[in-house]
């Protein structure tokens, strides 16, 4: 009688193996677009990882595009491209985008200087890694904002002091 065979060693990084389960996840559909992710350290407890790890976890989906992340809120899933890397529904991409991809008007050309002509020197990630630069900077200014209207509103509600005391 031979024995079982033994299970193969996963030998990948325990930061990657939480990302492609953390990715099928997503896939799947079990994480909607819009939904938070798990905290980190709910990470940490599902895999059974560091802090620094299950962090990793996230940045490889970050990177990919799967998710974003908001300073002080979590991780979300990301809505701007479906299961499959194709746009969703109501998205009408760049035509420098359509015509580099082949799906734009024949006679249509892409100009010098933009992101779909190889001498622009950009690359699709550098101009995500670019968006999301920008899409962090928004949030921060969004924050801010919110703290100044939270302000103006604590001032209004104060009942004013008239007359004034001399």
């Amino acid at each position: 009688m031979t024995p079982a065979p033994e299970k193969k060693q996963d030998r990948r990084p325990p930061y990657q193996h939480a990302a492609d389960e953390l990715r099928r996840d997503i896939k799947q559909g079990r994480f909607k677009p819009g939904e938070q992710m798990p905290s980190v350290r709910e990470l940490q407890e599902r895999f059974g990882v560091a802090n620094m790890t299950a962090r990793s976890a996230l940045n490889v989906l970050r990177d990919e595009g799967l998710i974003y992340t908001i300073h002080g809120r979590g991780s979300f899933v990301a809505d701007v491209a479906d299961r499959t890397g194709e746009f969703t529904i109501g998205y009408t991409a760049p035509a420098w985008y359509l015509a580099k991809n082949g799906k734009g008007e024949p006679d249509e050309e892409v100009e010098e200087g933009e992101p779909g002509n190889e001498s622009a020197g950009f690359s699709i990630i550098e101009l995500l890694a670019t968006l999301r630069d920008e899409i962090r900077a928004l949030s921060a200014e969004h924050q801010e904002l919110r703290r100044e209207v939270e302000a103006l509103k604590k001032a209004q509600q104060q009942p004013p002091s008239w007359p004034p005391q001399t």
